[in-house]
């Protein structure tokens, strides 16, 4: 800094870059949002490719670090602790108590499903070994929840989601991150010792030390840090701001004990969260506060235009078997028929998802994220410290593989409200179109041709919200009617999204994903 002049260098750059693009996308997040119905991932990915060394060369992550996956793996790891902690608290009271059986049935048979389909798209895609192919299909079985929260949360939503729907998504998406142990040591294990050894080194190293000894510390850390705080908040002991940071703090403590005596820290995390909420105290103080949704907006942003910019996009050559056929049939197989087939097939015995437009939102929308991306490195780092000779190329395919498969999940969810609705709006407007004609031959007024139906669906055009108006009374015409609710519902001040989702009016069935034979979520 003696020296008078302009010096480009990356840590200089970085928060640059960085602060300036999620302030200037804050200033149009309404319209990002809730009007363009864009994911701030999807942007931020696009942000970091444009910005990374294959386009604008601004940034190249590679050079941050001697060890560059160890970076990549613990910033996924820190991100995934505070999200799953930011799942486990914003869900109800008891959640996985009271609906124990729907999230089993997501985590034990569905997920077995999504892992064996994966393997098995890995194998015939690129000719590998079962096991081999197994070991990169355990890194894309579960779902994210940072796009998990990018989808679930927002107006869309809110009002076209019902609540029970989102909570068991929310809460698959925080267990399942931690239960990729099972399924990627499994493959491990019978590629590195084989036989009856592999099983029983896979039962207590896996399940008796990494997942029931993480459910435990979980379970009991949350316990205490919510009695504490209750006892500290009750005294006069504690402020607002150390208050609002108590759950957050718990993650990055739980991430570090974890790490330390080798358990597993992210299935910790989420239990923790739930364990810390289970009287619904913490939930309902905060749930207004916005502190959590501010600090996983900005971890998604940060993580994604970290890993647009690191995309390995010269890996992707036929020389080492990474042709740009293989991986885009790969990418197209595992968004089909990964989840979808499964979720349609299991619906009716999973309570939480009432009947088919449920099921095909839940199996649709299975996002893969920073959860494959730090199972990929970790799959990396178990081959090489073992030398695991019959791991074949594992180590050197798994992450340009995971790493398309994740660009492709940002890439197809992140489009796929957006180009719902505007087919909505294109199909409205074909639909008004023809009704218009036929009023105009008829010399009658548009909107009494089309009536109540007509103008709400004209309202849809100018503001795709899907807020319904109220019934009308026997002594109120419905178009005076429909005026009036959207009058009043414009001068409402924004609600909660726990209110919003329990308190809103019925949809209609155009409008409404999953709203067909069912009742009003309570």
């Amino acid at each position: 800094m003696g020296e008078i002049g302009i010096h480009v260098e990356q840590p200089q750059l970085v928060p640059a870059l960085v602060g300036g693009f999620v302030l200037i996308l804050g200033h149009c997040s309404l319209i990002t949002k809730e009007r363009l119905f864009l994911s701030e991932t999807l942007l931020a990915m696009v942000y970091g490719i444009v910005i990374g060394p294959s386009v604008l060369k601004w940034i190249n992550p590679v050079e941050w670090s001697s060890n560059d996956l160890q970076l990549t793996q613990e910033f996924s790891r820190y991100c995934l602790a505070i999200e799953v902690m930011i799942a486990g608290v914003t869900l109800p009271k008891r959640y996985l108590q009271t609906e124990w059986i729907s999230l089993l049935m997501l985590l034990l048979p569905v997920m077995t499903v999504m892992w064996i389909i994966s393997g098995s798209i890995v194998k015939v895609t690129f000719d590998m070994p079962f096991l081999q192919a197994l070991a990169i299909g355990a890194c894309v079985a579960p779902t994210d929840p940072v796009l998990a929260n990018a989808i679930l949360k927002g107006m869309f939503a809110e009002t076209h989601v019902p609540l029970r729907l989102r909570n068991i998504l929310t809460a698959e998406s925080g267990a399942n991150d931690g239960l990729g142990y099972p399924f990627l040591f499994f493959a491990l294990y019978l590629m590195r010792i084989g036989g009856g050894s592999a099983i029983g080194t896979w039962l207590y190293a896996t399940w008796a030390y990494q997942i029931i000894l993480s459910i435990a510390i979980g379970a009991v850390t949350g316990y205490i840090a919510r009695k504490t705080l209750r006892y500290a908040e009750a005294a006069g002991w504690v402020d607002k701001e150390s208050f609002l940071l108590s759950s957050i703090m718990l993650a990055l403590a739980l991430v570090g004990v974890c790490t330390i005596i080798g358990t597993d820290d992210i299935l910790c995390c989420f239990v923790a969260g739930n364990s810390f909420t289970w009287d619904d105290w913490f939930r309902v103080e905060t749930e207004d506060t916005g502190l959590q949704e501010v600090l996983n907006g900005f971890l998604s942003m940060s993580f994604f235009m970290y890993f647009g910019a690191s995309i390995p996009w010269s890996a992707y050559t036929s020389a080492n078997m990474l042709a740009p056929w293989r991986i885009v049939v790969t990418v197209i197989a595992v968004m089909v028929i990964r989840r979808l087939p499964v979720i349609m097939a299991l619906y009716g015995i999973i309570p939480a998802i009432k009947n088919w437009q449920d099921a095909l939102f839940a199996g649709w929308f299975g996002p893969i994220g920073v959860s494959a991306i730090f199972y990929a490195a970790e799959t990396i780092k178990q081959i090489e410290e073992h030398s695991d000779s019959n791991a074949g190329r594992v180590a050197e395919i798994v992450y340009p593989i995971v790493c398309s498969i994740v660009f492709g999940s940002v890439l197809v969810h992140g489009v796929t409200i957006p180009l719902v609705l505007m087919g909505k709006r294109v199909k409205t407007g074909f639909s008004l179109s023809a009704a218009s004609l036929r009023t105009q031959a008829t010399n009658t007024p548009l909107t009494e041709k089309l009536g109540w139906f007509g103008k709400r669906r004209q309202n849809t055009d100018k503001d795709d919200r899907g807020l319904e108006e109220n019934q009308p009374t026997s002594a109120t015409s419905p178009q005076t009617a429909y005026i009036c609710m959207s009058e009043s519902i414009e001068q409402q001040p924004r609600q909660s999204s726990t209110q919003l989702a329990t308190d809103s009016l019925p949809l209609s069935s155009s409008d409404t994903i999953g709203n067909a034979g069912r009742t009003k979520d309570t």
